[in-house]
């Protein structure tokens, strides 16, 4: 009886093991448009979506998606529904920077959307030197086995303007903090900086109490895959440093991290390479 009891602790113990863990990826999947040629959508939607069902992941964010590449996904991740909207005007203009996620491992329970701008509850707003509106989607989830909540944040920083990527990694930090507080948070997005550029340096800074966590930094099996994650759909990554990132808040282990360089008869799914993590609740 006493091994039976033991045996059944220990099997217990890893399906709760299992359920608290969560594979995250931020992906930007480039937005549509025929001029990419042999690298148009259409001929990589089905490559972007096998990638997030070979790595079996639950929770995804995506950048620079447009609603028909909304649609598109949502079809081929038969399992998955999606929070977010348009930046261009709360609904579906310009592209998304939404958060998928698995309906059978994850219930979403309230998600909302604000603008990295001076008035972040306009649509459509921007501010200081940004060449484009941005925004933040995020989703506050319950792991269905477990039980445990979390919140999850996707974003896209502005390619262009120095200032408004540091005022943007300034208001994540607050955001973060005031929606999240002491609850796990999971920050995905493309930040359009590397690790040494000052918004990064903001997030990452050691004497602020709201800072983030580089999951890559802490993960308890080295990173697997190149650093870089741009690769302009050129033949390898542009630079070694990273500018996508999965960056963490509270308490979460990481079991593993990875960037993802697949190719097909030498094409990437994308001009940005997937960002993969198993994170343990």
């Amino acid at each position: 009886m006493k091994m039976f009891v033991l045996l059944s602790t220990f099997v217990l113990s890893l399906l709760l093991a299992e359920a608290q863990q969560i594979n995250v990826m931020t992906f930007n999947i480039r937005y549509s448009t025929e001029r990419d040629s042999l690298n148009a959508w259409r001929l990589r939607k089905d490559h972007v979506a096998s990638q997030v069902l070979f790595h079996e992941v639950q929770l995804l964010g995506v950048q620079e998606a447009l609603h028909e590449q909304m649609v598109d996904l949502k079809e081929r991740l038969k399992k998955f529904n999606y929070v977010g909207v348009g930046r261009g005007d709360g609904k579906q203009e310009s592209e998304y920077s939404a958060i998928f996620y698995d309906t059978t491992k994850l219930a979403m329970l309230k998600s909302e959307t604000f603008w990295l701008s001076e008035t972040p509850t306009q649509p459509g707003s921007k501010s200081w030197d940004a060449a484009i509106t941005r925004i933040v989607t995020w989703a506050q989830f319950r792991e269905k086995k477990s039980g445990k909540i979390f919140f999850a944040f996707n974003t896209h920083f502005d390619h262009i303007g120095q200032v408004a990527r540091k005022k943007s990694a300034e208001i994540l930090l607050n955001k973060v903090n005031e929606i999240a507080g002491r609850t796990p948070a999971v920050i995905t997005g493309d930040f359009n900086a590397q690790p040494t550029d000052e918004p990064i340096r903001v997030i990452l800074d050691p004497g602020n109490n709201l800072r983030l966590t580089n999951s890559m930094e802490i993960s308890s099996t080295p990173h697997y895959g190149p650093s870089g994650t741009f690769n302009a759909f050129g033949a390898k990554e542009i630079h070694d440093a990273p500018i996508d990132y999965i960056f963490l808040k509270n308490k979460w282990k990481v079991l593993k991290h990875a960037t993802i360089s697949q190719t097909w008869q030498g094409r990437f799914a994308s001009d940005h390479f997937a960002v993969f993590a198993v994170l343990g609740l």
